[in-house]
């Protein structure tokens, strides 16, 4: 299991603990998967913050 499953699971299993709240509680586990997905492709390095806030001009370089 890879860094990335692994970090969706973590936000999962966090958005699972705010549960208890309806369609908002279902966002909330959207919401943390995807922020676990991330944090766990940045910690075995398949995403780079920076590109996020590079401009145009610097990526052409």
């Amino acid at each position: 299991m890879n860094m990335a499953v692994v970090g969706m699971i973590a936000g999962m299993v966090l958005g699972f603990a705010g549960y208890f709240g309806g369609f908002g509680a279902f966002l909330l586990v959207a919401a943390l998967g995807a922020v676990g997905f991330g944090v766990g492709r940045y910690l075995e390095g398949d995403l780079d913050v920076a590109d996020f806030f590079r401009t145009r001009d610097d990526r052409r370089r």
